[in-house]
């Protein structure tokens, strides 16, 4: 039996980073993910963008990681995007009530409605703690 594989990419500059992962995320490969975002906190980033444009599966123990290292990341005072997934996952993350995790085409508006990337300047960033407040 072959075990799913994924290759993680970091890229830092100064106090924000770009991750991009590509392959299956899922319980097999979920511990290297975790790893991955635990360290840019741990290593005083201030903005995490993660790019999943190569992310050819993803179930819902990556969505889970994705959840707590954006809680992770917001106790912290670190902004945690997701960019380009798929479009199944971006699909589960709408529907999961997620949305506040993805920036840029696949943005879901608190409502649950796409919102118009288009609109946004491309440099905005929102603080992860800003968003978790009530």
């Amino acid at each position: 039996m072959l075990l799913p594989q994924l290759h993680v990419h970091r890229d830092d500059h100064v106090d924000r980073t770009l991750i991009a992962f590509a392959g299956e995320i899922d319980l097999a490969t979920v511990p290297l993910v975790r790893a991955t975002l635990t360290g840019c906190v741990r290593d005083g980033i201030r903005a995490v963008d993660v790019d999943l444009a190569e992310v050819t599966f993803c179930d819902v123990s990556g969505l889970n990681v994705f959840l707590a290292a954006f809680r992770q990341a917001a106790h912290a005072g670190t902004a945690l995007r997701l960019h380009r997934p798929p479009p199944v996952m971006a699909r589960a993350i709408e529907i999961t009530g997620s949305g506040f995790l993805l920036h840029g085409p696949h943005a879901v508006a608190g409502d649950g409605r796409r919102t118009a990337a288009a609109s946004r300047p491309v440099a905005a960033v929102i603080p992860a703690s800003r968003l978790l407040r009530g």
